[in-house]
C-alpha cells in the first residue's frame, strides 16, 4: 500500500470520529468535568484565561511564535510526516519534563505551568505547519493553527462544530473575519479551560504533582500533534482534489 493511501484511509477514519454525536460517556464525562471545575479555585480559573487571551492575541499579532522549521517545496508527503513526527516526539518530551518540574513545586509552580504549556503547544503547531509547507507569517494560516488548537482541546459538542467549519478550507478562507480582533477568543479559551481533564488537575495535588504533571504533558502535547496532522492531511487533500 502506498503510503498516500494509507494517509488517506486514516483521515476517513478521522473524520467520521469528528462528526460522531456525544456518546453517553461523553456526557457523563462532561458533566462530571463541569461539576470539578467549579470546585477549583477561582485563581486558576483566572490565569488560564489570562494566559489563554494572551496566547490569541499574540499569534494573532504577535512575532513570538518563530519556527526553525524549514517548508522544504519538493518534499514527499512520507519524508515531511516523518519529520513531524520527530518534532511531536521531542515536544512531548519537552512537555513532560516541564510538567514534572512545575508539578513537584506544589500549587503555585503548578499554576505556571499553565501558560508554559500552551506556549510549548503553540510552537509545536507552528513548526508543523511549516513543515507541511504552510507560511505561518500570513495571519489566515495562524487562524488556522488557532482552529487546529481548539479541535484538540475542546468538548465532543465543540469539536464537531470547529470540524465542520475548517473542512473545505481553500472556501473557508473568502468568509475568514477580515481583522485578527474579530476571532472569538472567548469561546476559544473557555472550551480550553473546560477540557483540562482530572490528571492535569490533579498535578496541584502535592506528592503525586511531579509524575502526573510529566505523564499529563506528554499525552495532552502528543494528541495534538496527531490533531495537526490530520488537519494539515485534510487541506493537502482538499487541495489536491480542487486542482
Amino acid at each position: 500500500m502506498k503510503y498516500e493511501e494509507k494517509v488517506r484511509i486514516e483521515l476517513e477514519f478521522w473524520k467520521r470520529e469528528m462528526m460522531q454525536k456525544p456518546s453517553f460517556l461523553n456526557k457523563v464525562t462532561n458533566n462530571v468535568q463541569k461539576k470539578i471545575n467549579s470546585y477549583i479555585p477561582q485563581k486558576v480559573h483566572q490565569a488560564i484565561t489570562t494566559a489563554m487571551k494572551g496566547m490569541v492575541k499574540t499569534v494573532l499579532y504577535g512575532s513570538t511564535y518563530t519556527t526553525t522549521a524549514t517548508p522544504y517545496p519538493d518534499m514527499s508527503l512520507v519524508q515531511r510526516e516523518a519529520l513531524i513526527s520527530q518534532k511531536i516526539d521531542s515536544y512531548c518530551k519537552t512537555g513532560a519534563a516541564e510538567g514534572g518540574i512545575t508539578g513537584a513545586g506544589g500549587f503555585l509552580m503548578s499554576m505556571a505551568d499553565f501558560p508554559i504549556l500552551i506556549g510549548i503547544k503553540m510552537k509545536l503547531l507552528f513548526e508543523v505547519a511549516s513543515l507541511y509547507g504552510y507560511n505561518v507569517k500570513d495571519y489566515r494560516e495562524r487562524l488556522y493553527i488557532l482552529y487546529i488548537f481548539q479541535l484538540a482541546f475542546s468538548s465532543k459538542q465543540g469539536t464537531t462544530k470547529v470540524f465542520q467549519h475548517i473542512q473545505n478550507w481553500e472556501y473557508q478562507l473568502k468568509t475568514l473575519p477580515e481583522k485578527p480582533e474579530e476571532f472569538d477568543w472567548l469561546t476559544f479559551q473557555q472550551e480550553y479551560r473546560d477540557y483540562i481533564d482530572l490528571a492535569k488537575l490533579a498535578q496541584l495535588l502535592p506528592v503525586v504533582g511531579a509524575a502526573v504533571g510529566a505523564v499529563a504533558n506528554y499525552q495532552l502535547i502528543k494528541k495534538l500533534g496527531k490533531t495537526a496532522m490530520q488537519a494539515y492531511r485534510l487541506r493537502l487533500l482538499d487541495q489536491t482534489r480542487l486542482n
